[in-house]
């Protein structure tokens, strides 16, 4: 049903935007939203666009619950919403930096059991999980796209490993696509059919949106700026290759540069101290949007996005980061006739990834038999 699959992909829309998006007419719109609410299986609002009341809709919530887990390099993060992408609870907590599958699965679902608790629901009342890991992932089978990149997370079915833990579908795949999905639908990419999310952490990836849906190659491995070289004599990456982007610009290496630093532990002390106007500090920072720029050139020549969205912990950073990488971009990049692409900031900062996994498990679980059953 075109309806529900635009309402899963948008989480809400007017009546008008849903006849946009579905090509049916406003009159046949109107009556099947009309249907369908009087069945539970939507649920309508007064709201205004451009000063003009309006009809939003959204999936009702008794249509079931999803749960997003994010683990990042150094934290996980849990949320549940409705089908509608209204969240329920949230929680966050920090990981070890090599921390592996096992434990962390086992701690994610007893977290998750507790907030399920908190909102008076369990684990049947799940639709579905998606899970956003810092590794390319080969979303066919669940596993790691490639080795070396994230330790003790390799040669098993991340999927098939949570579902056995709560009987619920899980679907699994790269942070940076499940962030550059949350700004395709709700954040600074919204509307933009070819786009590409960069998310600069403790490690750098990207997410490619092409014709409005994420891009994610052959086997999963799509959008891994962090490992395009910039130094080819430059230091040996986790991945076996030299000078890559991560080895420059990834959170290890600008804090390796504070070793002697006690104040400076972690990307969040590195950002408190260019905030406070330290120049040493900035000047890592300024030094990583310029790498990052060329390599973001280089992503521009062979994609030719019309939109770079930056996010990840580092772009809290905002123009000490923004505007060297906009500098070098420049530079570098072929200009077609409208320039080159857009440098924007994410709009969802640290919640993206965490949002992409429910829209991952959204759009992924099938609402067409819970329609049914409710009409």
């Amino acid at each position: 049903m075109r309806i529900v699959e635009s309402l899963k992909h948008h989480g809400h829309l007017t009546q008008v935007e849903l006849a946009g998006f579905t090509g049916l007419s406003p009159a046949t719109v109107s009556n099947i939203v009309k249907e369908l609410s009087a069945s539970g299986v939507l649920n309508t609002s007064v709201t205004s666009r451009s000063g003009r009341r309006a009809t939003e809709v959204t999936l009702a919530r008794n249509l079931g619950m999803v749960a997003g887990l994010h683990f990042s390099s150094r934290h996980l993060r849990v949320a549940i919403s409705d089908v509608s992408r209204t969240i329920v609870a949230e929680n966050h907590v920090p990981l070890a930096l090599d921390h592996r599958h096992d434990r962390e699965l086992d701690r994610a679902t007893l977290l998750l059991s507790d907030m399920l608790e908190s909102v008076n629901a369990s684990f049947s009342d799940l639709l579905g999980i998606g899970i956003g890991l810092p590794a390319p992932v080969d979303t066919a089978t669940g596993r790691l796209a490639t080795g070396g990149l994230l330790r003790g997370w390799e040669q098993i079915s991340i999927s098939e490993a949570m579902e056995q833990r709560v009987n619920v579908p899980v679907y699994v795949d790269h942070e940076a696509n499940l962030g550059g999905l949350a700004e395709v639908r709700s954040g600074s990419a919204r509307g933009a059919r070819d786009a590409a999310y960069i998310q600069v952490g403790h490690t750098i990836s990207a997410g490619l949106v092409i014709n409005g849906s994420i891009y994610r190659g052959t086997s999963g491995k799509a959008g891994q700026i962090g490992h395009v070289t910039i130094d080819e004599n430059g230091p040996i990456c986790r991945c076996g290759s030299r000078g890559c982007l991560d080895t420059l610009a990834g959170g290890p290496a600008l804090l390796e540069l504070f070793r002697d630093d006690p104040g400076i532990q972690r990307l969040r002390d590195l950002l408190v101290r260019a905030e406070s106007g330290d120049a040493s500090s900035r000047r890592v920072i300024a030094d990583a949007g310029r790498h990052i720029g060329i390599a973001a050139a280089s992503l521009s020549n062979l994609f030719d996005p019309e939109l770079l969205v930056i996010g990840g912990e580092l772009a809290r950073a905002g123009e000490t980061l923004l505007a060297p990488l906009r500098h070098a971009l420049d530079r570098s990049a072929l200009a077609g006739p409208r320039g080159v692409p857009m440098v924007v900031q994410g709009e969802l900062g640290d919640r993206a990834e965490v949002l992409g996994c429910l829209a991952l498990a959204i759009e992924n679980v099938g609402l067409d038999a819970e329609v049914r059953s409710l009409k």
